[in-house]
């Protein structure tokens, strides 16, 4: 409880680091900034592979990834998965989004909890997993999307087992 009240000594130095980063001419300056350089450029790669990836998929439209952490794409999903998200007394933005966890490990966050306009659908997801492992999870997504999109098109929604198919 304490700690909600009032920062212990180290967090509060290190905050003040964070925010007071090393100046020009201070020894550490050169490496401060080469590092800081290669974040923003690895989040600008990981921002335009993930909106690239989004926008060749089916049904998925996102806007440029940029100035955020986040991507945050609409989704229109065939009738099939309408009809199953509503069997199983889901929004049909939370049915996507725990048949991609449950059958990627992808978590992301459904539009729904943003009071999304009605009739749409999103989804939010993050670009910060590491670079190293980045391509991997948007295979992953794609591949998921791919199979969700082909099984739930012309669908009543009865079907719901995908993961055979990944």
């Amino acid at each position: 409880a304490s700690i909600n009240l009032s920062p212990n000594v180290p967090g509060q130095v290190v905050l003040g680091l964070m925010i007071n980063g090393p100046r020009p001419g201070d020894e550490s300056y050169a490496q401060y900034a080469r590092e800081k350089q290669e974040l923003l450029d690895s989040l600008r790669r990981r921002a335009r592979a993930i909106t690239d990836a989004f926008n060749s998929c089916e049904g998925i439209v996102c806007q440029e990834t940029e100035g955020a952490m986040y991507s945050f794409p609409k989704i229109t999903l065939p009738a099939g998965a309408m009809a199953a998200a509503k069997a199983a007394g889901k929004a049909p933005d939370v049915f996507y989004c725990l048949k991609l966890l449950e059958q990627t490990g992808i978590s992301t966050v459904p539009g729904s909890g943003f009071k999304q306009r009605d009739g749409t659908f999103h989804f939010r997801t993050t670009i910060l997993p590491p670079e190293s492992q980045f391509q991997s999870i948007i295979q992953r997504f794609l591949a998921f999307h791919s199979a969700f999109m082909a099984e739930y098109k012309g669908s009543s929604g009865t079907s719901v087992n995908t993961r055979a198919r990944l």
